[in-house]
């Protein structure tokens, strides 16, 4: 097998070759890189903007107060959306537990609904409004065309 690998060039040869073979095989002296490096110096300016300057910037690991109330109301929804889309698919099927299902979507919404205006009662209530008032709409919207739509039926 020695006498195979002197036919191929190294960089094919540490491919095809197992590893143990690869650890003892050394490629010739005039592939060798060398192994000095000097270092680049990094040149940092004086007059960076002003916002590398400004240490009570939000990083992005930091919350702000309207997070948690956000968090909470985004957990409300998903609930309040999987209880939508359950009774959406038990009314489209007419099932004998849609009338249910319709009842507990709305209650789920009443909740989020709760949560949403109490929330916008509190100093936060621009943030909050902005990140999650068009979702909470749009679900609200989304039930009660279910709820008319199961009337007609």
């Amino acid at each position: 097998m020695n006498s195979s690998l002197g036919r191929i060039s190294p960089r094919v040869a540490r491919s095809t070759i197992c590893t143990q073979c690869s650890r003892s095989f050394t490629p010739p002296r005039s592939l060798k890189v060398n192994t000095f490096h000097q270092p680049s110096t990094t040149i940092i300016p004086r007059n960076l903007p002003r916002f590398f300057h400004n240490s009570q910037s939000r990083t992005f690991a930091s919350k702000t107060p309207a997070d948690d109330t956000v968090e909470q109301i985004q957990e409300q929804y998903a609930t309040a959306r999987d209880e939508f889309e359950i009774a959406t698919e038990e009314t489209e099927k007419k099932s004998v537990y849609a009338a249910d299902d319709r009842a507990a979507a709305r209650e789920e919404l009443n909740d989020l609904k709760e949560i949403y205006e109490r929330a916008l009662e509190g100093s936060d209530a621009d943030e909050v409004r902005r990140r999650v008032g068009q979702r909470i709409r749009e679900l609200d919207n989304a039930v009660e065309r279910l709820e008319r739509s199961a009337l007609e039926d």
